[in-house]
């Protein structure tokens, strides 16, 4: 087998995520540490992570080196989740019908609604007072 190597890109909020993929056992480096010492004892934030490899059953044959920046951990658990998505794609034309079930090729759009004038946050208002 050819040594392998695709390069896929996924965004959540302000997080940007850079995934490289090439032959190898199944390990997912983000930014030079191990999966577990990024996201911590975050279980949720490593299942985001991991769902994609979970719905698609290739993931023994390759390893995933990720770098992931902007944003916090939601973010970057997500922006993670979606170029592990693409790169999958990129491996596996078949999985793109299982990936778009569990809508994890879709750009989360939601960003944080920006402060207004006159007001402390974007719709908090200051205590009304009639005197």
């Amino acid at each position: 087998m050819s040594n392998v190597s695709y390069l896929s890109t996924g965004r959540r909020k302000d997080a940007v995520a850079r995934v490289k993929v090439s032959n190898g056992s199944g390990k997912i480096i983000v930014n030079d540490k191990t999966l577990d010492e990024y996201f911590g004892g975050l279980e949720r934030l490593k299942r985001t992570v991991l769902k994609p490899l979970t719905v698609w059953n290739g993931v023994k044959s390759y390893d995933f080196y990720v770098n992931v920046c902007g944003g916090g951990v939601n973010g970057q658990a997500g922006a993670v989740s979606h170029s592990l998505a693409r790169a999958i794609l990129n491996l596996n034309e078949a999985s793109k019908d299982a990936l778009r079930k569990e809508g994890l090729l879709t750009r989360d759009s939601r960003m944080v609604e920006r402060k207004k004038p006159g007001r402390p946050k974007a719709r908090k208002r200051f205590q009304f007072s009639k005197r």
